[in-house]
């Protein structure tokens, strides 16, 4: 079962991201990501409602508070970079950078020492950032600015799997539900235009952030019924569904040195992935 609850939290990100970059194409990037963290508000609330009881600790909906912080911080920047940039380059940025960051912090900060395996993910996953965001004259697939956005993103996301982590299992979900709210209060700040948008768009921006936070509850609840590091490596599959569909469907192109980044990138992510 925990096998595919890590599944399910792979193919459930990969949705959200696809879904959430096209989107951004189409609406403002906070907006949708705003709507998405009030719909998975909504819909960890009720999971957390129907699962058997739980005893969360102020401490526990604290983490999860700080954890939505970096949640709204990844959301809108992964969205802005997808709205500008190329799926297949943003999405592996941002997941490389979100594995090893928590790596560094945790040995600079958290007194953690990385197996041999750990230390090899970060040294591929530097040269392969580098070959990913290298672009043509003409801005190419990998823009500057969209890798920025992933590399910010990638930020939020340590964040949240950082703050996650120190939640007690007894807390069961209600962190994560916190953290919705909270992560739709640290999006306000970003508002820089009207978050009006179309309304034909609403429901699927809605559905992104569903598929996002199902994708949280189901990562959480897959660590707590096998190995961590089972449910790490599969959960972090998630990038392959959004780089195929970015080259099969949007016919995005990439250069040599971008797609032996991205080989770079997808190893750097098994290897901190089986190192932690």
């Amino acid at each position: 079962m925990g096998t595919l609850l890590a599944l399910a939290s792979s193919v459930s990100y990969g949705v959200a991201d696809v879904a959430g970059g096209l989107l951004s194409r189409k609406a403002n990037p906070v907006s949708v990501a705003l709507l998405g963290q009030l719909s998975g508000l909504v819909l960890t609330l009720v999971a957390a409602l129907v699962l058997p009881a739980a005893d969360p600790a102020a401490a526990d909906l604290g983490w999860g508070a700080l954890s939505g912080v970096g949640t709204g911080v990844a959301m809108v920047f992964l969205y802005r970079g997808l709205g500008r940039g190329a799926m297949s380059v943003v999405v592996p940025v941002s997941a490389v950078g979100g594995l090893a960051l928590p790596v560094v912090v945790g040995v600079l900060l958290l007194g953690d020492r990385p197996s041999v395996l750990a230390w090899t993910g970060i040294a591929v996953a530097v040269p392969a950032l580098w070959l990913v965001s290298r672009t043509g004259r003409d801005g190419g697939a990998g823009s500057a600015a969209s890798i920025v956005d992933a590399v910010v993103a990638s930020a939020g996301v340590a964040l949240q799997y950082l703050a996650l982590a120190q939640a007690a299992p007894a807390a069961g979900i209600w962190p994560v539900v916190v953290g919705r709210l909270a992560a739709a209060v640290a999006i306000l700040p970003m508002v820089r235009a009207s978050l009006r948008i179309p309304g034909r768009l609403v429901a699927p921006a809605a559905a992104t952030g569903a598929f996002a936070a199902l994708a949280l509850v189901c990562y959480l609840l897959a660590t707590r019924q096998q190995l961590v590091v089972v449910a790490v490596v599969l959960s972090s599959l998630y990038p392959a569904i959004p780089v195929l569909w970015g080259i099969a469907r949007l016919r995005e192109r990439l250069s040599r040195p971008q797609v032996l980044g991205l080989l770079g990138a997808g190893a750097a992510v098994a290897l901190l992935a089986l190192g932690k």
